[in-house]
Order: structure tokens, then C-alpha cells, then sequence
């Protein structure tokens, strides 16, 4: 019986979001419905598709998409569509052209940069805390002082 009821969850899981009133007829239609839902941000929930997403927002955007699809618009259409309608944050993985290969860019080029700066810092400290030796007029001083 718990191999059974285990069995079930797992084949159900995939279906946790998606209500069955949004599900489409079409099987074909449903698969691509999915796959683009999966691919878009839930603006809520933030690290969820709004294939995964229970907000309300999530719903709105599958339904959406559903209808997209229904009314002839391919895959990039939709994305496309949505992406105008949203902005690219309602993509899970935005692209990496244009404005947004800066931010892809910017956080290894920081990194390298930090540890180029904390590798000249640790070089200058070491050269600076070397010890040095007494100029004549130095050790002479030191002669004076321990004479008294």
C-alpha cells in the first residue's frame, strides 16, 4: 500500500501547479504548454517556474500561455509576447547578448579584479614589513644610548 501511494506522488508531482481545468485537450499543445511554463519565472515566487508556481499570478501566466497557443502563436511568439508584456524578468534564463552580458560579465570581472587588488595589497605588506638595517648615523645613535 505505501509502495502504492508512493508511486503516486511521484507520477503526480510534475501536476502539484498546473490545475486540471488549465490542461489543454490537445496533448501536443499541452507538452508545449508545459515546457514554455516551465522556462518563465513566477513573478511571486521568484526561483519558481509558474510551472511549479500555486500564486495566482502563475495561474494567469499558464492561462495565458495556453491561450497563446491555442490562438496559432509558436513557441517564440509566446516567449516573445510575454517577454514585451513582462519584461525579460519573467525569463528563468535570460538570454546572455546585449545589455545583459554586462551582468553576466560584471561578477567573475569583480572577482578577478578583488583578488588581483588583494594580492597587491599582501605583496606591498610583506615588502613593507621586511626589516630593514641601520644607517650608520642610526647605529651610532644606538652606540650613544647604550653607553648611558
Amino acid at each position: 500500500m505505501k509502495r502504492l501511494l508512493l508511486i503516486l506522488l511521484l507520477v503526480a508531482s510534475p501536476l502539484w501547479a498546473v490545475q486540471p481545468d488549465e490542461v489543454l485537450d490537445d496533448p501536443a499543445l499541452e507538452q508545449r504548454a508545459r515546457e514554455i511554463s516551465q522556462n518563465l519565472r513566477c513573478p511571486v515566487c521568484q526561483s519558481e517556474s509558474i510551472d511549479e508556481s500555486n500564486a495566482e499570478i502563475a495561474r494567469d501566466l499558464r492561462l495565458l500561455v495556453r491561450e497563446r497557443l491555442l490562438a496559432g502563436d509558436n513557441d517564440a511568439e509566446v516567449i516573445d509576447f510575454l517577454v514585451a508584456r513582462y519584461g525579460e524578468y519573467v525569463l528563468l534564463r535570460p538570454d546572455r547578448r546585449g545589455a545583459n552580458a554586462i551582468l553576466w560579465l560584471v561578477g567573475p570581472a569583480m572577482l578577478l579584479i578583488a583578488l588581483a587588488l588583494g594580492g597587491f595589497y599582501a605583496r606591498r605588506r610583506s615588502q613593507a614589513a621586511a626589516p630593514k638595517g641601520l644607517s650608520a648615523e642610526e647605529q651610532a645613535r644606538l652606540r650613544e644610548i647604550m653607553k648611558d
